[in-house]
């Protein structure tokens, strides 16, 4: 067995296989750049290289440098974890040269697999399901537009090389074909190095399964079920869960019989992941294979009790797996969720920044957590914006999903936005919860974006007794202070004025054992905790309900969120509610006629020049962040008064970069 491996990776899926290989007594090395220098990985693993400056082709991209790292550490060989180098053949090669073995698959199995358009041909002559299509390269927009116009709209443009959904883009009808076939071809040029795209039809509605592959060098196959990957924002997966509520035995079979199938074909040995789509009628069809670790392969690990991690070690070390398919059982059902540093509220863009708080559910039989952030740490703009994992394990799915729903309640992060309310609001969806899914579910369901949960009865109740709760916990610590004036003590009311999303309600309470009983418009119940001051998230029971609410304090009152909703609640008494009708109000001044950076990033381009007119929609600005573009566009008519940076400037976020002159008959807001 080896006994050092260099991990060619950061973040969570680094602390993973750190985890890993002190489980099976291999030390490790981790690598990093000048932006990673205190993060996590580097601390943990055995021994830590410097591989270069913060963007990934200084470093992580940077092939001789992390040869140079593995030189230098001794390490006999590497796991590249996904993303950066995981799918990169010539890297591959490189350490193949250097008689170091790579903990994945060979780089003719890479090449063969990471060209999308070879394996469509590969898929085919293995006799599997394709999607239809142009699998040549496409030279340019025009070309794009004549082939998408014979294939018929809508089509997805894709980057031959690489994943994740970097370089893809549905492109509905042949206006958008110009600015889709650039970002497409950008995004994949800055991601993998490649800018070769192709077109092939898009399926409205599809669901997206994928098998979990794995493979040895003695001739072994084995399929260790499937995973559904169906709830996506911006064609990156955001919740996974297997098994798949839409598969039946018939088809399941199918899928792994032309899994093996392509697994034999291209001579594919490690761990690997077959994607496929699937249409309403369960017809399914080849999407590409990623010749590396999948992000969610802890979903398939909690259900079969096997670290996939070490059968890639074993599977690199020449061992045979100890597996045989008829004997390989799914046991419960897992559920995993993307915890991101982003804003579900501004299109899902990202978020950068220090993280001043960090708090993860109580880890369990039931919940897992892979991550790689801390309080005090700092998420890069460099980098991808999944900061963790949250997996739970149930007897069934629906018990997966209510240890899920428990676990987000339990996760509090501040400094940074992120989509833990988003997460809540789906997994308590009706749809969800049905399992009546597809790709486009956040499209559907949020055609205007997401701006929180519905705050429905039940979610109002609870606000309302939880901010009423914290509000008498404080406010009786006052009547506990010592030395107050005798006859003129701190009294305490019964009444109060209870306002949750701007609505008003009249309440009365009265103590009870480990907490108050609560009245207001027909409701009567109780509330219980041992919540203390300060802790900035509250669990209790409402009539019993187990409950959970994050906390952060504003002025004059608190901002809860429960089950996804977040809304302001303030508690007065009568008097001085009655009394606040008569203060002024302060009126926003926003500064409407100024485009301000959405992120921070780095400007790609700027798409006007001063002195000119622009549109309502017209592009002004391509703005890349965490390797992802974002076109930022007008709003309505407008005039560029003046451009305050230029392209390869970095911008902050809330920056200024245009200033447009503003008139009577408009205005210059601006939206991503």
């Amino acid at each position: 067995m080896f006994k050092k491996i260099l991990i060619a990776n950061r973040g969570e899926i680094a602390l993973r296989i750190i985890r890993t290989c002190k489980k099976m007594g291999i030390k490790t090395v981790a690598v990093y750049s000048e932006a990673d220098t205190n993060a996590l990985h580097v601390s943990l693993a055995n021994e830590a290289v410097y591989i270069g400056q913060s963007p990934t082709d200084q470093s992580y991209l940077n092939i001789d440098n992390i040869l140079a790292a593995v030189r230098k550490s001794g390490a006999e060989a590497v796991h590249p974890g996904y993303g950066f180098l995981s799918e990169n053949a010539n890297f591959a090669t490189a350490l193949r040269n250097e008689g170091i073995v790579l903990i994945g698959p060979s780089p003719e199995a890479m090449t063969a697999m990471g060209d999308k358009i070879r394996s469509k041909k590969l898929a085919e002559e293995a006799r599997v399901n394709t999607v239809p299509g142009y699998m040549g390269v496409v030279k340019d927009h025009k070309e794009a537009a004549k082939i998408a116009a014979k294939i018929g709209f809508p089509v997805m443009i894709k980057a031959s090389a690489g994943g994740g959904g970097k370089g893809m883009r549905i492109v509905k009808n042949k206006e958008e074909i110009q600015q889709a076939f650039s970002s497409a071809t950008n995004e994949a040029k800055k991601s993998f190095g490649d800018d070769r795209i192709f077109i092939e039809k898009f399926i409205e509605k599809p669901r997206h399964i994928e098998i979990q592959v794995l493979a040895d060098t003695h001739g072994n196959i084995l399929c260790f079920g499937e995973r559904e990957c169906s709830i996506q924002r911006h064609r990156q997966k955001v919740i996974e869960e297997a098994p798949s509520t839409f598969l039946d035995e018939k088809t399941r079979q199918k899928m792994f019989d032309q899994s093996k199938a392509l697994v034999k074909k291209v001579g594919y040995v490690s761990a690997g992941t077959i994607e496929f789509i699937v249409d309403q009628k369960r017809n399914f069809y080849f999407l590409e294979m990623n010749t590396r670790l999948q992000v969610e392969h802890p979903v398939t690990e909690m259900i079969y009790g096997i670290d996939l991690v070490e059968q890639m070690i074993r599977v690199a070390n020449g061992e045979k797996l100890e597996f045989k398919q008829d004997k390989i059982k799914p046991n419960g059902w897992s559920i995993e969720c993307r915890i991101y540093a982003e804003d579900p509220t501004r299109g899902f863009l990202p978020s950068v920044g220090r993280i001043s708080e960090y708090k993860t559910p109580s880890n369990g039989g039931h919940i897992r957590v892979d991550d790689g952030v801390y309080a005090g740490g700092e998420v890069s703009m460099f980098y991808d914006p999944m900061i963790a994992k949250l997996i739970t394990w149930g007897k069934d799915r629906t018990e997966a999903i209510k240890y899920m729903q428990s676990a987000l309640g339990g996760y509090y992060i501040s400094g940074i936005s992120h989509n833990i309310s988003f997460l809540e609001a789906v997994m308590a969806h009706p749809r969800f919860a049905l399992g009546d899914i597809s790709t486009s579910f956040i499209e559907e369901e949020y055609p205007d974006g997401f701006s929180g949960a519905e705050l429905n009865e039940e979610t109002t109740k609870v606000l309302l007794a939880v901010g009423l709760y914290i509000y008498l916990k404080d406010i009786y610590r006052a009547t506990t202070i010592t030395g107050q004036v005798p006859g003129r003590e701190r009294q305490i009311g019964n009444r109060w004025i209870v306002t949750v999303g701007g609505q008003s309600f009249s309440v009365n309470n009265r103590i009870r054992k480990q907490g108050y009983e609560i009245r207001y418009e027909g409701y009567l119940f109780n509330i219980t905790s041992g919540w203390k001051l300060g802790d900035r998230l509250f669990f209790g029971t409402v009539d019993g309900k187990d409950i959970s609410v994050r906390i952060d304090h504003i002025a004059g009152g608190y901002m809860l969120t429960h089950a996804g909703a977040t809304t302001k609640v303030t508690v007065r008494s009568p008097r001085v509610a009655e009394l606040d009708k008569f203060m002024p109000k302060v009126e926003d001044d926003e500064e409407d006629n100024i485009l301000k950076a959405p992120i921070s990033g780095r400007i790609v381009e700027i798409k006007v020049a001063e002195g000119t007119d622009v549109t309502a929609g017209q592009d002004l600005v391509i703005l890349e962040a965490m390797k992802m573009e974002n076109v930022l566009y007008a709003e309505k008519d407008l005039k560029v008064k003046k451009i305050h940076l230029k392209a390869g400037d970095t911008v902050q976020v809330n920056q200024a970069i245009i200033e447009f002159e503003i008139s009577e008959s408009s205005s210059g807001q601006k939206k991503q």
